[in-house]
């Protein structure tokens, strides 16, 4: 006789695992804004070293504004003014001048000491160290050192000059003799910071490249020329616009080689005054803040438009 087994009874699933409960207020308001709390001190200070003066700057540069205080709202008259002063353009034909002469040799210097640096070298850390003194040294101290070395009458420049039977110039009193010298300065002051830029992109290259270019047969100058300029772009892209906006801004320079009386004229007929110079005479001088407002809002749109060239020519050549 067969036993009739007994249903079973259904097994109920196990319930599912209630949702855990979401963190607190504090918690949510942790993870969403304190990556903004952790970013803001920039900004913060941004706001107020940064764009606060800029936009201030250019309240007053549409008043007649002296020490004295608001002389009234004048709206683009300074700039007017601006755009028919001689002295003005003649500023900034020296500015882009010795930012020509200071730049381009600065720069290709730069990439042949970096390229030297990154050879099998003995106390190589010695001389990567040793290319950063002259960026430590005073701005100050460099500008006398180097106003001694082109003195006219006792100068070492005019020195060297005699032994191969040239005659002594007068660095300050031209316009070309005036900008080597002073770009001289640049350059001495900024190739090893630029090399050593270059030197750290260029130790990211891999070296299977150059190894498969020594197996073709390529020289050392074509292997520069072809692989190491091309990989460093972005580098060389930096060092361009840092130095185009270091250029358009030169002031300690120019002013300590003028010395004397005509030291912020750039010279008894302004033969090396930059921008930034004549917006400091006639701000501070001349007690003129309205027009040297005007005049360094200037200075920061011709940075943007060489700033904008520089990418437009960059992007180019990179196509």
């Amino acid at each position: 006789m067969v036993t009739q087994q007994r249903p079973r009874a259904a097994v109920k699933p196990p319930a599912p695992p209630r949702p855990r409960e979401r963190g607190s207020l504090l918690s949510r308001w942790d993870l969403k804004a304190s990556p903004y709390l952790y970013i803001s001190p920039f900004f913060l200070l941004f706001a107020v070293f940064g764009l606060f003066p800029l936009l201030y700057t250019a309240w007053v540069s549409l008043h007649n504004w002296d020490l004295g205080g608001d002389g009234g709202f004048i709206g683009l008259d300074n700039y007017a003014t601006l755009f028919g002063d001689p002295d003005f353009w003649n500023a900034v034909v020296n500015t882009l001048g010795m930012l020509v002469l200071a730049t381009v040799p600065q720069l290709l210097l730069a990439m042949v000491v970096a390229a030297l640096l990154n050879q099998q070298l003995r106390a190589r850390l010695l001389l990567r160290m040793g290319v950063l003194l002259p960026i430590v040294t005073s701005v100050a101290a460099v500008g006398i050192v180097f106003s001694q070395i082109f003195d006219r009458d006792a100068g070492m420049v005019n020195g060297l000059l005699h032994l191969v039977g040239v005659s002594p110039i007068d660095w300050r009193a031209d316009k070309w003799s005036s900008w080597i010298a002073i770009s001289t300065m640049v350059d001495w002051r900024w190739t090893g910071y630029n090399s050593l830029i270059y030197l750290a992109a260029m130790q990211s290259i891999p070296r299977e490249l150059y190894e498969a270019a020594t197996v073709d047969g390529a020289s050392k100058i074509r292997q520069f020329r072809s692989i190491t300029v091309p990989m460093i772009r972005p580098a060389i892209v930096f060092t361009v616009i840092m130095s185009t906006i270091a250029g358009m801004q030169l002031f300690t320079e120019p002013l300590i080689f003028g010395q004397g009386t005509y030291a912020i004229s750039g010279g008894s007929l302004r033969q090396f005054q930059t921008v930034s110079m004549y917006m400091f005479e006639k701000a501070f001088r001349d007690a003129d803040l309205g027009y040297g407002s005007a005049i360094a809002w200037m200075i920061f749109l011709l940075i943007t438009i060489l700033a904008v060239i520089n990418f437009l020519v960059t992007r180019r050549s990179a196509k």
